[in-house]
């Protein structure tokens, strides 16, 4: 990590069929080897997919997934004296989205079905239901927050 300035973030293009900058996002997440027209048929299909389950947009579906599965607060390791304590802390708006995200991805990745698309589609519905794997992991870090909430005096 530079200790002379932060590095910039780069702003990343809408993807081409919804025109959406957090979807590039996840689809650039998605991704693997560089591949990112396989991702992106995998993305644009488990859309049509959750589109024909639960006949909404599915633009509206995968925001709203993503918001219940956006963590408010999690545990950060700080030493003092000596001891090692999970002191509880806000989550910044940008670090919110990729943890969402992150989630998300790894959920889907561990689901039983067949095809990665199946996979997506079913825990982006689990996910606007407030269920599935990936809102679990933000309700528990949201319990370990709420466990070590006395130790909150040692935020930095």
């Amino acid at each position: 990590m530079s200790r002379r300035h932060a590095a910039e973030k780069r702003e990343v293009l809408p993807d081409a069929k919804y025109g959406d900058r957090v979807l590039t996002k996840f689809m650039n997440n998605l991704m693997t080897d560089g591949k990112k027209s396989v991702a992106e048929t995998i993305v644009y299909n488990a859309m049509d997919r959750v589109e024909a389950k639960i006949k909404r947009s599915p633009l509206e579906v995968f925001h709203e997934a993503l918001d219940n599965i956006q963590p408010s607060v999690e545990v950060r390791s700080r030493r003092v004296g000596g001891a090692t304590y999970q002191v509880p802390v806000e989550v910044r708006p940008e670090r919110r989205q990729a943890l969402a995200i992150r989630w998300l991805i790894n959920a889907s990745r561990a689901r039983n079905e067949h095809t990665m698309e199946e996979r997506l589609a079913g825990e982006l519905v689990d996910a606007v239901q407030s269920r599935g794997s990936a809102v679990k992991k933000r309700e528990d870090t949201h319990k370990m927050a709420e466990a070590n909430k006395a130790f909150s005096h040692y935020r930095w």
